[in-house]
């Protein structure tokens, strides 16, 4: 490889690991896990990546999916289930004690009424909204239509807000 791949290289690194290693966080709610597939991504979508392919973004979320999915077959078939944790973000500390408080209530709330969502649905909002893929883009890395992709993410935002209302959260 030489220096100008390498810079390219770097550069996909830096500009999609975080929201890569999110993405594989969120479908194991493991760190150790998602680290480690999110290298494996990396590897693997740089070296399998079809000449003339246009998306590297959309390559590596294809990727990572894939992996995870691989992954937690074989976990199924080892009878070993996946560790399901969560940690506290640090503080922001320009917030005031109680804001910072009700924001992390509702973000577990928004995080628990994801887990409520089947596969398909909670996927398509965290490819969505988390991840910033097109609806084109997220169709054809689930293999859907791009129509499913539209009816299902409306739906699913009126779950996610019917679940939130019910918990107290007022949303506009």
């Amino acid at each position: 490889m030489n220096k100008t791949q390498n810079d390219l290289l770097e550069q996909v690194y830096h500009a999609y690991s975080r929201e890569i290693y999110l993405y594989l966080y969120t479908l194991g709610k493991n760190h150790e896990l998602a680290e480690d597939l999110k290298q494996e991504t990396f590897l693997k979508a740089i070296l399998s990546l079809p000449v003339g392919h246009t998306n590297i973004r959309a390559w590596l979320y294809a990727v990572a999916r894939n992996l995870y999915f691989n992954h937690a077959t074989r976990e199924k078939k080892n009878a070993v289930s996946l560790d399901d944790e969560m940690t506290d973000e640090p503080a922001d500390s320009s917030q005031q004690p109680e804001e910072s408080v009700l924001g992390k209530l509702q973000n577990r709330a928004l995080y628990d009424a994801l887990l409520t969502l089947n596969e398909t649905k909670r996927e398509i909002i965290l490819l969505q909204y988390f991840s910033g893929l097109s609806g084109r883009e997220i169709a054809a890395l689930l293999g859907l239509r791009e129509e499913n992709v539209r009816v299902l993410s409306y739906r699913t935002k009126k779950e996610l807000k019917n679940y939130m209302e019910e918990q107290g959260y007022g949303l506009s």
